[in-house]
């Protein structure tokens, strides 16, 4: 049950295209999808334009004319990325967040991808989501995310431990390559530690009484478009969307403060930008619950606890899923070492998290 989501009734229905694309050569099989979607523009005249940012699938853009106002995303799932993401359930919650107005209009899905809308703004970066006058409308947004219900008063369970033990399972003993095999065995974790850890974290983190929730799971700042004329933020790409601990949601993005291609660690929020984001998100989240907002420090104190033990679970769930990565993506990352560098974080964040105690 941890991954029902019910589509409101009159959501659009998304149609399903028999088309699958070479993630090499691209073009062929874009303009079969463009044909459908687009059938008044010219072969001839599309132009393409692939954006680099993301290190799970390739995405490509394509457009006509000067302007990319009209432009359709071309989104390619990324090689054996359907061992660890259920691309139907991705498409479920980009049809529940669609008629929530949370989410770009869903053109169609064909063999291995989607095509979605393009969202007029900015990727941020993370000097932005620093700014507390975009770090608000973040805050809020998230808020928003959390606030749509489960259907029929249904409630929901967290997949969290079941996707991690997923993700456990699918992490390579070895690799072919004998320089990636020596990195594996001398700086990332063994497999007896790991599975300890994981045990540790669902025994302390599940007793924390954070609410489960529709949370992104993902929203590192590629994934939040900054619109600065309508001053607001929307969040893209649910690959990773589900129901699963609010702490979690807000935890994973405090860790994506410190960025994705240069990782620093130091970038982390300190204790007063995360009281001020978790205010401003707790307002908004009564808001949109009909809660009223008044929003007291021991409620913004108990967040507090739960979303940086939280973060840890965040390290530790994108370190798996690096490894997992390392052996199968085509993208030219270097998912090992992002793996140590979560792994890393996480043995050293655990002391200084776990000593801090919910009030009385």
């Amino acid at each position: 049950m941890a991954n029902y989501i019910h589509v409101p009734e009159g959501a659009p229905v998304v149609p399903k295209l028999d088309v699958t694309l070479d993630e090499h050569d691209y073009r062929a099989g874009a303009l079969k999808l463009i044909k459908t979607l687009r059938p008044h523009w010219k072969p001839s005249e599309v132009k393409m334009k692939t954006f680099t940012d993301g290190i799970t699938n390739k995405l490509i853009g394509c457009y006509v004319g000067g302007s990319m106002q009209d432009m359709v995303l071309v989104r390619v799932y990324g090689n054996k990325t359907e061992l660890f993401v259920d691309r139907e359930f991705e498409v479920k919650s980009f049809r529940v967040l669609q008629a929530h107005r949370c989410a770009p209009r869903l053109y169609c899905t064909f063999n291995n991808g989607l095509c979605y809308e393009f969202l007029q703004g900015v990727a941020l970066e993370p000097e932005h989501i620093r700014s507390p006058a975009i770090f608000r409308h973040i805050a809020r947004q998230m808020a928003k995310y959390h606030a749509i219900h489960a259907h029929n008063g249904w409630v929901p369970q967290s997949d969290l431990w079941l996707k991690m033990s997923k993700f456990f399972s699918l992490v390579p003993t070895h690799f072919e390559d004998p320089e990636k095999d020596q990195r594996l065995n001398s700086e990332v974790p063994s497999a007896v530690c790991l599975r300890d850890e994981m045990i540790w974290l669902q025994q302390n983190l599940s007793k924390l009484g954070s609410p489960v929730v529709l949370c992104h799971n993902d929203l590192l700042c590629k994934n939040i478009i900054y619109n600065q004329q309508e001053g607001n933020v929307k969040f893209i790409d649910y690959e990773y969307a589900g129901y699963n601990y609010q702490a979690f949601d807000i935890g994973n993005h405090f860790n994506e403060f410190a960025g994705l291609n240069e990782v620093d660690y130091t970038l982390y929020p300190g204790r007063e930008l995360q009281l001020q984001w978790l205010r401003a998100y707790l307002e908004a989240y009564k808001e949109y619950k009909s809660q009223g907002t008044q929003v007291s420090n021991t409620e913004v104190e108990v967040l507090y606890v739960q979303v940086n033990r939280f973060a840890l679970a965040s390290h530790f769930f994108w370190g798996l899923w690096a490894l997992i990565q390392a052996q199968y993506s085509t993208i030219d990352f270097d998912f090992l070492g992002y793996a140590v560098l979560r792994f890393s974080q996480y043995f050293k964040m655990k002391p200084e998290v776990t000593s801090l105690l919910l009030p009385e």
